[in-house]
């Protein structure tokens, strides 16, 4: 599965020919890096990418007035094929990455136990500020989006308050957890 492919190749085939920068941009309009798993950095080397796989094409190179130049490229036949073939893949794939706190939690260590409800609690609030932030902005551009774009938004929340509710169960069992921890140093 490749997030970026499914952007650049679907970005082109419904727009036409663009150059890196209006994709850039068309990222950043879109708020990609709220809902995927790719940032617009990653924009270019991916186009990169699409043109040696020879998904996409040079048309023509542009240039606005002290600017400089910028390479068109559109899809090409064998990248609509591709990106058909992303889009069904993406569609039937479960992905649910793991998380490396899992890893730090499972081996914590008696020297962070005083310090672990200072760094949960920073964590959540972490959390909970994203939780704010992703309905501030979809409540800002639901206006603007599709419905479909709308639901992916969504979900986008539902993750992140089911994270944010674990936590609240991590935190709840953190007097239980350092006690754990701390029999199983001793022994």
């Amino acid at each position: 599965m490749s997030s970026i492919r499914v952007f650049l190749l679907g970005s082109l085939a419904e727009r036409g020919p663009m150059h890196g920068h209006q994709l850039r941009l068309l990222a950043e309009r879109e708020h990609v890096s709220m809902w995927t798993d790719f940032h617009v950095g990653g924009i270019y080397g991916g186009l990169k990418r699409l043109l040696a796989d020879g998904l996409v094409e040079h048309v023509r190179t542009e240039r606005e007035g002290a600017r400089p130049e910028r390479e068109i490229v559109q899809i090409t036949e064998a990248g609509r094929e591709a990106l058909d073939r992303l889009r069904l893949e993406t569609l039937t794939a479960f992905a649910l990455k793991p998380d490396p706190f899992d890893l730090a939690m499972a081996r914590l260590g008696t020297e962070v136990l005083d310090d672990l409800p200072a760094v949960l609690a920073e964590r959540r609030g972490a959390i909970a500020a994203e939780v704010q932030d992703q309905a501030d902005v979809l409540q800002r551009i639901a206006p603007r989006l599709t419905l479909a774009e709308q639901h992916v938004m969504a979900h986008h929340g539902y993750r992140l308050r089911a994270e944010l509710a674990w936590l609240d169960t991590v935190i709840d069992a953190l007097p239980q957890i350092v006690a754990d921890e701390k029999t199983r140093e001793a022994d």
